[in-house]
Parts: C-alpha cells; structure tokens; sequence
C-alpha cells in the first residue's frame, strides 16, 4: 500500500506542475496580446501626432497668408477688425 501512496505523489506532482505550465502559458499568451494591441496604439497614436503636426504647419502658413493679405497698404488696420471690439465691456 505504501508503493502505491508514493507512486500517487509522484503522478500527483506531475499532474501540478503539468497544470502549472499550462496556467503559465495561458497567462503569458494574454499579456503577449495586450502588448501587441498596446504596441499598435502606441504606432497608430504617433502617426496621428505626426499628421497634426503637418496640419498645423499648414495651418500656420494659410494664417499668415490670410494675415498677409488682410494688411492695408498704408499700414494702418481698419477698426472693423479691432479685437477690442469682441469683448464685451463691463
């Protein structure tokens, strides 16, 4: 009887460590995915930075081009065009 408990010990420790590995590679194949997902965002998120960087440029360059052409000659701005005139005083 005694055989059979050590033998049942052993298959027992198998059995763990067996369940161990699989619980291992279970938990190693989700954080695997959440690094990958978080690695595309990580892209996709630089990419956008990268547009809006090229959009503010561009949107820099039309402002000053409108400002450039909005200018009097003479140097003098029309008072139409004032800010002073958008806020309210109280």
């Amino acid at each position: 009887m005694n055989e059979i408990a050590n033998g049942a010990a052993g298959v027992a420790s198998i059995g763990f460590t067996v369940a161990l590995v699989i619980v291992a590679l279970i938990a190693w194949f989700f954080i695997n995915r959440v690094s990958v997902k978080a690695t595309r965002q990580v892209r996709l998120l630089e990419a956008l930075l990268e547009e809006q960087k090229q959009q503010n440029v561009l949107l820099r360059r039309l402002a000053d081009a409108m400002d450039d052409s909005n200018k009097v000659p003479g140097g003098t701005q029309d008072d139409n065009n004032d800010f002073i005139r958008l806020i309210p005083e109280r």
